[in-house]
């Protein structure tokens, strides 16, 4: 069997956490391995980055803060990722470099080629073989992020630097349409698993 390594974005409220579930009762019922992990994340060093970058209390400056999320990818991509697609297993990461790209990027201003040169460095080839976008407006996701108990350290951000996130989202999007699949999941469940599952169906065929 054919491994892809398949990512899942968009912003805060996008309801990432319900689609995976949806991912990984299609890979159940097609009987493919799978591998899912998430960034920042995916290793004992990424999950301690994640905390850190994600704990209000952290106090970084730009450049540390994006050199923290590519310290934890090069780990990931190095331990779990490229290991996984070698023994032809699947992987599924909740978030990946276009969260940086749009995060980092579009949210915070950090210039698009000082992204995409640490990208290359850390990555080198690998790039994911198909990215679903989920997008949502931005009233539904600030009022899904208002609803958290716990606002971790992006979620407290304001309403402009979403705006900012969800457009850096779509412009990648528009420009690699052969990498992504833009879901609105702000749509009926029903519909939501559908266009997922069409969107897996045709990476795989």
């Amino acid at each position: 069997m054919t491994a892809h390594f398949i990512t899942l974005d968009g912003i805060d409220g996008a309801g990432k956490t319900t689609q995976l579930a949806v991912i990984r009762e299609w890979f159940a019922v097609q009987g493919r391995p799978v591998l899912f992990t998430r960034e920042p994340g995916g290793t004992p060093l990424g999950e301690a980055l994640r905390r850190l970058l994600l704990s209000p209390q952290t106090q970084a400056c730009l450049r540390a803060e994006t050199l923290l999320m590519f310290a934890a990818r090069a780990q990931h991509i190095e331990s779990v990722i490229l290991p996984a697609l070698e023994r032809g297993v699947s992987v599924v990461s909740d978030r990946f470099t276009d969260a940086t790209f749009a995060y980092q990027g579009g949210g915070r201003g950090l210039p698009e080629a000082d992204i995409a040169q640490l990208e290359q460095w850390v990555q080198g080839s690998l790039r994911p073989s198909l990215t679903i976008l989920l997008d949502v407006p931005l009233e539904v996701s600030l009022a899904r992020i208002e609803r958290s108990r716990h606002k971790d350290r992006f979620e407290q951000e304001k309403s402009d630097f979403f705006t900012r996130v969800r457009q850096s989202y779509l412009e990648r999007a528009a420009a690699a349409p052969e990498r992504y699949t833009v879901i609105n999941s702000n749509c009926s469940k029903a519909v939501v698993r559908r266009d997922i599952e069409a969107a897996l169906e045709k990476l795989f065929a």
